[in-house]
């Protein structure tokens, strides 16, 4: 890539991070359905036009970090040391500290804040909420694909999609419980960060062991 080039990408790249960075702002001051893609432009100072070149929709505007999570989860597995099972890879991926949860002490209030109002805007916004379902299936359709790569499977064997929507299952039940603290009066972001921590690992034990025991009803 020539000078030139890279100064124009790395030009597109701070564009885009401050449309972003300008959009998650104007959701958290009055809500995700109360702001325009229009008053968003205003405010990055850029035309609406540039906004859609970029985020194709409004709600790309809030998820724009979500792609690169999807390639760093498919990474955990496709990459996964020698011997290591995919639900060890899985596991090892949700307890690696990521998001509010990697900020460094002295900033615990600061994300805490940060949480509490990502998950406002999105619990208020039945948009967001619907393009979040779209999105967890979209990371299962590529997780069930890639297992099935891995494992060549057979066309038509549900095993992979089985796996998948189980794995995935977790992260989303994570994120439930996150919320549900959040918006609870969860004051304590370590704590919650360690309580998650403890629920993953409960949660991959069961996994590693199968469900073949569970739920058995006492004679």
């Amino acid at each position: 890539m020539t000078d030139a080039a890279g100064l124009r990408e790395r030009k597109k790249q701070r564009t885009r991070e401050h449309i972003a960075a300008t959009a998650r702002r104007l959701f958290a001051e009055r809500g995700f359905e109360r702001v325009t893609v229009a008053e968003i432009a205003r405010e990055a100072e850029v035309a609406e036009k540039t906004v859609f070149n970029y985020f194709p929709t409004k709600e790309d505007l809030f998820y724009s970090r979500l792609e690169s999570f999807e390639d760093e989860l498919l990474a955990s597995i496709r990459d996964r040391a020698a011997g290591q099972t995919v639900v060890e890879a899985f596991g090892r991926f949700l307890l690696a500290r990521r998001g509010v949860f990697a900020r460094p002490a002295d900033e615990q209030g600061a994300a805490l804040e940060e949480l509490r109002t990502i998950t406002r805007v999105i619990t208020e916004s039945p948009a967001l909420l619907a393009r979040e379902q779209g999105v967890f299936e979209r990371y299962t359709a590529s997780l069930a694909g890639l297992l099935a790569e891995e494992t060549d499977a057979r066309e038509g064997d549900v095993e992979p999609h089985v796996v998948a929507n189980a794995l995935i299952g977790v992260h989303r039940a994570l994120i439930d419980e996150v919320r549900r603290r959040t918006l609870g009066g969860e004051d304590d972001l370590e704590r919650l960060a360690r309580d998650l921590r403890a629920q993953t690992r409960r949660a991959f034990r069961r996994l590693e062991t199968g469900l073949g025991s569970y739920g058995r009803r006492a004679r």
